[in-house]
């Protein structure tokens, strides 16, 4: 059993018949009254997101996780395919679990958590960013820099990003997975 001075980003806890990860927290000492914990949990069954509040000292009940890297071959509709990157073992993942699958391309290695004592996968977590090729974007519009202007380019996952007025077809761009937007020009 642990309590809320254990909470961290990432832990996964039961919580109203229901596994989540907590995925943004907040220890708060108001002036007056007790202190709580805000947090931000995602359920791992239905992908949903809702907020709850724990007083502080409050039990919580932790899930004892595995982690392995994983390496993302193909999705056939809602299901996507990932191979254990130490022993060549196949999962198969549900679309749900996955936080930006649109961003994901073949080969991506990323790191599947499961529960210790089912070995059900509970999430995918994907690195923080991900270099992808534009294919498609509208060519930047002369003189029309005095804002930050951004134009849509679909990338080769088929995923649609707003970038720079600067960035063409061919580029190379480092995406943000956990926000899904343009973050730098990737050189290399």
């Amino acid at each position: 059993m642990s309590t809320t001075s254990d909470i961290r980003n990432g832990l996964c806890i039961k919580y109203n018949h229901d596994i989540y990860k907590i995925i943004e927290f907040l220890h708060v000492k108001p002036g007056k009254g007790p202190a709580f914990v805000r947090t931000k949990l995602k359920s791992l069954t239905s992908g949903k997101v809702v907020d709850n509040t724990f007083s502080a000292g409050h039990k919580i009940n932790a899930v004892r996780v595995e982690t392995n890297k994983f390496q993302y071959l193909y999705n056939d509709s809602t299901t996507y395919h990932f191979m254990n990157t130490d022993d060549y073992n196949q999962i198969s993942i549900e679309e749900n679990f996955l936080d930006n699958p649109q961003l994901m391309k073949e080969g991506e290695v990323v790191t599947v958590i499961s529960n210790s004592e089912t070995g059900l996968p509970l999430s995918v977590e994907m690195p923080p960013n991900v270099v992808l090729e534009v294919i498609s974007t509208e060519p930047g519009v002369k003189g029309n820099t005095a804002t930050n202007a951004t134009k849509p380019a679909t990338l080769e996952t088929g995923a649609v990003v707003n970038v720079p007025l600067f960035i063409n077809e061919g580029d190379k761009i480092k995406v943000d997975t956990v926000k899904g937007n343009y973050k730098e020009r990737f050189k290399g």
